[in-house]
């Protein structure tokens, strides 16, 4: 039951992404807020589900992406590995775990993005992708990670309230 608020939560998001997200540009690059969404939720401490709200966002993203499904399934996944583990980790300061899940993980799907376009013959010079399109897009990532983490944390407290004792 706690899983279906994945459906609606990430269904707006996908379309927030879409519609409005992608005009906030900053040169040729913009925040990817599914990935920050996935990235707070798997770093929050009494989440058990990350893995299912990831294959849930690979599914929506997959219709409206131009990128192949396997790119965004590897990209997402391996995000929310690295949270899982960080957050293992770093539970002290999940801020900290948070910028860091948000800037190795923009770099690893842009980077996995820019291999798979080279591979489908889209010729795009590497220097031009890294500073028109990647660090626009971190630096966004990281100025929205703060609120995007701060609604997550709200979401997982109420989708999984700690018991009270008697």
């Amino acid at each position: 039951m706690r899983n279906l608020v994945a459906f609606p939560l990430l269904g707006l998001a996908v379309i927030l992404q879409s519609s409005i997200v992608s005009q906030v540009r900053l040169l040729s690059g913009y925040a990817d807020l599914l990935l920050l969404i996935l990235a707070a939720w798997a770093l929050q401490e009494r989440v058990k589900s990350a893995w299912h709200w990831a294959v849930v966002a690979c599914a929506m993203v997959g219709f409206v992406s131009g990128l192949p499904w396997p790119a965004v399934v590897i990209g997402y996944l391996g995000v929310i590995f690295l949270a899982q583990s960080l957050q293992r980790r770093v539970w002290q300061a999940p801020l900290l775990a948070m910028f860091s899940v948000i800037f190795i993980g923009t770099l690893f799907v842009h980077l996995l993005s820019f291999i798979v376009l080279q591979i489908l013959g889209v010729p795009l010079p590497l220097v031009d992708v890294a500073n028109l399109i990647t660090l626009p897009s971190l630096l966004l990532n990281m100025l929205f990670s703060i609120p995007v983490y701060a609604l997550m944390r709200d979401l997982a407290r109420w989708v999984y309230p700690l018991e009270e004792h008697e």
